[in-house]
């Protein structure tokens, strides 16, 4: 699988994660147990099994009522597709904060630019998928945020978005397919939740 040091450059072909056209494969950061840089490897191959672990983000947004900001991804997806998760989620390019990754990803996904978005942690997981037979091997930044905007979806990431309440997420968690690592960062993120949103809400 090809890894370069955390300071080289990597030259390839377009690979399957890669935008339509794009000259280069994306490229995401390894990290050691403690989120140390030790590395990149292509998107795809840090997914194959048994998975590499690298670093990733996850956005949480809720509304001024305190409803929580869902997106179903897209059914074209390589990864996951059809399933409902939070927010936005994705991958620092190597050398990208995650925060600058997390508010440009919420913007090429959502078409907003979230309000008093806040770091919330960071969850490791090792979650594999068994409809792709990729593996989410992630060392997760957490971020919360409020959202004053309708958002406007890119229709190649998202299929839909829905507000919910933690009583319609139990509902809808229990009737359709969530993403493998969605409860997992979501329990990870809910001290920073329950203080951007109140404790009477219910998260």
């Amino acid at each position: 699988m090809p890894i370069t040091p955390a300071n080289g450059q990597t030259a390839g072909t377009a690979a399957v994660g890669a935008p339509d056209g794009a000259a280069e494969p994306i490229m995401l950061e390894l990290v050691d147990e403690d989120g140390t840089t030790i590395g990149t490897a292509e998107k795809l191959a840090a997914h194959q099994p048994p998975g590499q672990l690298h670093r990733a983000f996850s956005v949480f947004l809720f509304d001024e009522k305190g409803r929580l900001l869902l997106q179903r991804r897209a059914l074209s997806k390589y990864h996951s597709p059809g399933v409902w998760s939070n927010t936005c989620c994705g991958h620092p390019y190597p050398g990208e904060t995650p925060f600058a990754a997390a508010a440009r990803r919420t913007a090429e996904e959502l078409g907003v630019a979230p309000a008093l978005l806040a770091e919330a942690g960071t969850v490791r997981y090792n979650h594999p998928d068994p409809d792709s037979g990729l593996v989410e091997q992630e060392y997760n930044h957490l971020f919360v945020g409020l959202l004053r905007t309708e958002p406007a979806p890119a229709p190649e990431e998202i299929a839909e978005v829905a507000f919910v309440t933690p009583e319609e997420l139990a509902e809808r968690h229990a009737e359709v397919p969530f993403s493998a690592w969605f409860m997992t960062v979501l329990d990870a993120a809910r001290p920073a939740v329950r203080e951007l949103t109140g404790k009477s809400v219910g998260w």
